[in-house]
């Protein structure tokens, strides 16, 4: 009867550390998932910013060499993402493209100037910073006009903040969930074992001595946990890409690896803080109590 009674404690000792890791897992799992997400949305984000830009108008006394010689200038701009001279001739031809006419023949001549369009930094993308940048440009004495739309640039910058806030309001309740997930599922396991660490505790054995191989077994099943979910958020890449192309102009192998990184630094240190807390409640607590 005793051995049936070891064999069934043991199996059900090792049904509950499956149990943890599989549970410790799924939460990395969502966390890292987040990570993901919080990174391709922050690329997008910036991508977005970076297609805003200006166009600046050059006055008619401008020659093609000054103009070229000003658009050199941009480039070494730390705000200037990239430039496009487009010659008066070439704003003609796009005008009329656009209208569905000729309007030079309308008109007997071109209004039109040479321009440069400029695409910025992401973040420079807000007005305070272009409000800057078009003053210094209107310092140039080719310079006729500086033009972009400073309620796209509003729109889309409150926009961005909007959806960052909720990311950060979802990310901090996951982690928040996470935390008591795994705090629970390894009180759970210690608890299947608190006779035993009363036991040892009663014939004398030291606090940090029945704390450690437990920890160490947190930590274990901690770093086994955050590898499994690293498996599973391999394969979820691997589908997004089929599914998505588009995604892989966003995939840095340096971004993954730090989300990576973090998942099982994350693992490591719920599993030994909450095996941790877990053993010291069951140290002590009184004897009586542990039958509750």
């Amino acid at each position: 009867m005793s051995i049936q009674e070891e064999k069934f404690n043991k199996r059900r000792l090792k049904s509950s550390y499956i149990t943890t890791v599989v549970s410790i897992s799924l939460v990395l799992f969502m966390l890292g998932l987040l990570g993901l997400i919080i990174m391709h949305a922050q690329k997008i984000s910036n991508q977005v910013k970076e297609n805003i830009g200006f166009s600046i108008i050059m006055k008619e006394a401008a020659k093609e060499a000054d103009v070229i010689r000003f658009q050199k200038m941009l480039d070494a701009s730390s705000f200037t993402k990239s430039t496009e001279y487009i010659t008066s001739e070439q704003a003609a031809k796009n005008v009329s493209k656009n209208l569905g006419e000729d309007f030079i023949s309308l008109l007997g001549n071109n209004p039109l100037t040479a321009q440069i369009d400029v695409r910025i930094n992401a973040a420079y993308a807000n007005n305070d910073s272009l409000e800057v940048i078009e003053k210094q440009m209107l310092k140039n004495e080719f310079v006729k006009e500086v033009y972009y739309q400073k309620s796209l640039v509003k729109l889309v910058n409150e926009n961005i903040r909007k959806i960052s806030l909720i990311f950060l309001s979802f990310s901090t309740l996951l982690l928040i969930v996470a935390i008591a997930l795994i705090n629970n599922t390894i009180r759970l396991s210690v608890y299947a074992n608190r006779f035993l660490i009363k036991t040892m505790q009663l014939v004398g054995a030291t606090q940090h001595f029945i704390r450690k191989p437990f920890i160490i077994k947190g930590i274990i099943s901690g770093i086994i946990g955050a590898f499994l979910a690293i498996f599973f958020l391999t394969i979820v890449l691997y589908f997004a890409q089929q599914q998505l192309p588009d995604l892989v102009k966003f995939q840095e192998i340096d971004s993954y690896l730090v989300v990576f990184g973090i998942v099982i630094v994350l693992g490591i240190i719920f599993s030994w803080l909450s095996t941790f807390m877990a053993v010291r409640k069951y140290l002590n607590i009184k004897t009586d109590s542990l039958y509750y």
